[in-house]
């Protein structure tokens, strides 16, 4: 049996069905009325499963995701700074189109490279690479094989796929989807990663997955 890492996209916010940039604690918007249920879809899909352990991002958003599946299980969420969302310094509650209009040349410069340029006081791509990184080490000394789970954000997940898989981690906009509570599984074995599936949303009911993600 191999080590099997299950990454999971925080369900809905007010951002993600706008697009706004948040990514650190003094600006993290609790689940929507939607995002709380499709919390709840995925614990009622997932409480059977054998999980090792829960790890997850500090942010709200990520603690509220995960929170029915631990409270059914009686699981303790194991909180890693290095799962957080990336910082977006100056950007933070900013929309894209007011961030190409304020900071233009900025702006293309990180969507040409975020994996060397951030916004403006913000974070690179190798730091998310780096500080996430360090978790997917420590859950690997710990656990030989099993399931563990890992609640994150959208561009922390996508970083972390492309580093698992050896893709440039500059163009991980342009490799993954990663729509709200889309789950990924890969598989770490001697032969290396295995992936299983990218964002799949099955555990979501129709409507709950036919609403906005950015």
């Amino acid at each position: 049996m191999a080590l099997k890492l299950y990454f999971l996209r925080h369900a809905q916010t007010a951002y993600s069905a706008t697009g706004g940039y948040c990514g650190t604690p003094e600006n993290d918007p609790g689940l929507t009325p939607e995002g709380i249920l499709m919390a709840k879809e995925f614990a009622e899909a997932y409480a059977q499963h054998p999980w090792q352990a829960v790890y997850v991002s500090p942010l709200q958003r990520a603690r509220q995701t995960v929170q029915p599946l631990c409270d059914c299980l009686g699981i303790e969420m194991q909180i890693r700074p290095g799962l957080r969302e990336v910082a977006y310094g100056e950007w933070e509650g900013l929309h894209p189109d007011e961030v190409y209009q304020r900071d233009h040349d900025l702006y293309m410069q990180w969507l040409t490279d975020p994996a060397w340029n951030s916004p403006p006081g913000g974070e690179r791509g190798i730091d998310i690479a780096r500080r996430g990184t360090r978790v997917l080490e420590e859950i690997e000394d710990r656990f030989d094989d099993g399931n563990v789970l890992l609640v994150s954000h959208k561009a922390t997940i996508r970083i972390l796929l492309c580093c698992l898989l050896g893709i440039d981690v500059g163009r991980y906009r342009d490799r993954f989807a990663m729509p709200v509570t889309g789950l990924s599984v890969v598989e770490l074995s001697s032969r290396g990663p295995l992936f299983h599936c990218i964002a799949e949303r099955s555990h979501l009911s129709p409507y709950l997955r036919s609403l906005p993600s950015t």
